[in-house]
């Protein structure tokens, strides 16, 4: 646990709600709009169901608890934690991951250090149970720190480590390991999601906390659901002072990423799950997903995502202020799937051609048009229809450039309805209209009805498609 309380360091930040509205989000965030999430722990070793096996193999009845008495045997003799020695990342490569992410066109890259299983994938001081001592036996945050720095991008990581309260309670109920003392610091204290949090879990959950940020100088730290909890609301605040004194001190622009309601608006940056919005926000948000829709770790039948439907979320919860967190989930020999990889070249590649209407980029005046419903919250990006050629996102840069993007291919002739020429949506004159990939000069109108754009008879990259409009 905690050895001493936690100190704020100095710098402009109190731990107070006030004091942390001052705080906002840095430019290679806001700018950078795309990374990449990284789900990988012990709990790929099964590869069954998703990356909660270690919870639901001890929640009797459940598919994942049949799974694990069938395949593995009694969980007295063949608990969670005996998967770690299996997890041995004998191909893990820090240098290969920072590749592939670096050619999908991301700018920042975020690995689970902790997930509510309790495994740290870092070196910590707090635990044995942690990467550089058990399975992999190595930094696997550090190396991938090095090598993602290296390429440009910013660094970031997740904890879940607010869970892990509960997370395996299951195994109290029967006979099992969890209730084996010898196991208490990994499996945790195991309580009822109804109880809260103790002081000393608390103070240990924001030393953790505080040691990923000082160890690897993490820039963005992600919280998953739970901190919402009333007891984290002081943690909350003196960790969100903490960070930030840090990223001043440091001279690097620091985020933090929460869900619901955890952090007050304007405070830190609020994400949804597998999500988004139907209408633009005034401040900047994220959404995190993953490229497949029935697990964010490995699993055997991993159920995938098109590149088409992912560029479709990436330029919408753009032009809406956001920015995507893509997950991908490696194998536990740590190697990427090639269907992870093979989409995001797709990404990058798109990016490539189109990525001057997505970086750098702030939202119009209104964030598109067309007839494709976005449904808002959690656990909706799989809910909504196919984009068509008629559904146009925009995105601007400065006074004079502004981005209207198809997100579907309309044929010969592209109408954007927003630019009518009776509309006071944009009063200042259209000067050029051209499309990103085509070196071709287009004919085009400014009508009452739309600004009418004559298309090249051949699309010039896939997915989407990014009219450059000089204004």
């Amino acid at each position: 646990m905690a050895r001493k309380p936690i100190e704020t360091p100095n710098g402009p930040f109190e731990a107070t709600w006030e004091s942390l509205l001052d705080h906002r989000p840095p430019q290679w965030y806001v700018d950078g709009k795309f990374g990449i999430f990284v789900h990988w722990g012990p709990y790929c070793v099964p590869a069954f169901g998703n990356e909660w096996y270690p919870r639901q193999m001890y929640l009797q009845g459940t598919p994942e608890f049949e799974h694990h008495l069938k395949t593995y045997g009694p969980h007295k003799e063949f608990g969670y934690k005996d998967f770690i020695p299996r997890f041995r990342a004998q191909r893990f490569s820090a240098e290969a991951w920072a590749e592939v992410f670096a050619k999908s066109g991301a700018r920042f890259v975020v690995p689970v250090a902790e997930h509510h299983d309790g495994f740290a994938m870092y070196d910590s001081s707090f635990s044995q149970w942690c990467a550089t001592r058990m399975g992999p036996k190595r930094d696997v945050l550090g190396e991938l720190a090095e090598a993602v720095r290296a390429r440009g991008m910013v660094f970031g990581a997740s904890t879940h480590r607010a869970e892990h309260w509960w997370f395996m309670n299951g195994g109290m109920a029967f006979e099992s390991d969890v209730q084996d003392p010898r196991y208490a610091d990994f499996y945790g204290p195991a309580k009822p999601d109804s109880v809260q949090p103790n002081q000393v879990f608390l103070e240990d959950w924001l030393a953790r906390t505080c040691e990923i940020v000082d160890k690897y100088r993490t820039q963005l730290i992600w919280f998953d659901w739970w901190i919402e909890q009333p007891v984290f609301k002081p943690y909350l605040r003196r960790f969100a002072a903490y960070l930030y004194n840090r990223g001043w001190e440091w001279d690097l622009g620091v985020a933090i990423n929460y869900k619901n309601d955890a952090y007050p608006p304007g405070t830190a940056v609020w994400d949804i799950e597998r999500g988004g919005l139907s209408s633009m926000h005034p401040f900047f948000w994220q959404t995190d997903t993953a490229v497949a829709k029935n697990s964010w770790g490995y699993v055997d039948g991993m159920d995938y995502k098109t590149p088409t439907h992912i560029i479709g979320d990436l330029v919408d919860i753009v032009s809406k202020n956001g920015a995507l967190l893509l997950n991908v989930g490696p194998r536990a020999d740590g190697t990427i799937p090639q269907e992870d990889q093979r989409i995001l070249r797709s990404i990058g590649s798109w990016l490539r051609v189109n990525g001057e209407a997505i970086y750098g980029t702030r939202p119009w005046r209104v964030y598109g048009e067309g007839p494709t419903q976005v449904l808002e919250g959690h656990f909706t990006d799989t809910k909504r229809a196919g984009y068509t050629g008629q559904d146009v996102r925009f995105t601007s840069r400065g006074r004079s450039l502004l981005y209207a993007i198809l997100l579907g291919w309309p044929g010969e002739i592209a109408t954007v309805r927003s630019l009518g020429a009776d509309l006071r949506l944009c009063e200042r004159p259209v000067r050029e209209v051209r499309l990103l990939g085509c070196r071709h000069r287009l004919e085009w109108e400014r009508r009452p009805e739309g600004l009418r754009v004559r298309l090249p008879a051949k699309p010039p990259c896939d997915h989407a498609y990014a009219l450059k409009i000089t204004l």
